[in-house]
Order: structure tokens, then C-alpha cells, then sequence
């Protein structure tokens, strides 16, 4: 039986890289590409691992352990970060709280802005309402004391 071959020549290759191309992009959708993995991609990459393991040589217990110790630690830091991100939005709402009543200084592109603090809007990024304009909370360049 004689084998088939296939040769492209060098402008049908660059017609298919081209075609490839253009379908990986309209898949893709505009998405970025991450640069780093998270939980969801590591369980992926570990069950991959498994449900492909030579079934004669299978992954010591000690490698499994390992991973999973891995995984947990991964889980528990990105508990952490997601903590860590509240705890400093509770921090700054706190702080543009105490600002109430005070006199402050906002910069506000090329103008500085000043007056006293009537109303804070909390939330993930405060604001502060001065003259009868909201501020972001981290335009506030100095608070006084009344």
C-alpha cells in the first residue's frame, strides 16, 4: 500500500497560516490572554494529568499530596487577596468618613478645589461632595482641621 503525501507549496501555506489566523482571532472574540493561572486552571491541568497517567506507572501518592497541598495553597492566597482588597475598601470609606465637616483640597486635573466635606458616598471607590460636587476620594489632597 503506498503512503500518501501531502506537499504545500509555499503560497498555499500562506494562505492556510492566513485562513488559521483569521479563525483564531474571530474565535477569540477580543479576549486577552492571562498571564497567570488560577484555581480553575490548575484543577484543569491536575485532572488532565490524572485521566492521562500511564495506568502501569501511576502518580506516587507523595506527587498527588503535593499537588493538592498546591492547590489549597493557591485557593487560601486567593482567599487572602480577595480579604486583603476588602479590608482596604473598608479602610479608605473610613477614612473619607472622618473627613466630614472638613475643610480639604482636591486636585482636580490642572484645578485645585477647596471646601468642606457635607456628604460621603461609600462604596469601592468613596466619594466626597464638596461645593456641591461629588470627588473621588483619592483627588483629596489634604484635609484641615475645623
Amino acid at each position: 500500500m503506498a503512503a500518501l503525501e501531502a506537499v504545500l507549496s509555499s503560497q498555499e501555506k500562506a494562505v492556510l497560516s492566513m485562513e488559521v489566523d483569521t479563525f483564531n482571532k474571530s474565535i477569540q472574540k477580543g479576549r486577552m490572554p492571562n498571564q497567570s493561572l488560577g484555581k480553575d486552571d490548575f484543577l484543569k491541568i491536575l485532572i488532565t494529568q490524572l485521566s492521562h497517567q500511564d495506568p502501569t506507572a501511576p502518580m506516587e501518592d507523595k506527587e498527588f499530596i503535593g499537588q493538592m497541598a498546591q492547590f489549597s495553597t493557591l485557593e487560601q492566597m486567593t482567599g487572602m487577596a480577595s480579604d486583603f482588597s476588602r479590608l482596604a475598601n473598608l479602610l479608605t470609606g473610613g477614612e473619607a468618613t472622618s473627613a466630614l465637616g472638613r475643610s480639604v483640597e482636591i486636585v482636580e486635573g490642572d484645578r485645585v478645589v477647596q471646601g468642606t466635606v457635607r456628604a460621603v458616598a461609600r462604596g469601592a471607590v468613596p466619594e466626597v461632595l464638596v461645593n456641591g460636587a461629588y470627588y473621588q476620594w483619592d483627588q483629596v489632597t489634604r484635609v484641615f482641621e475645623e
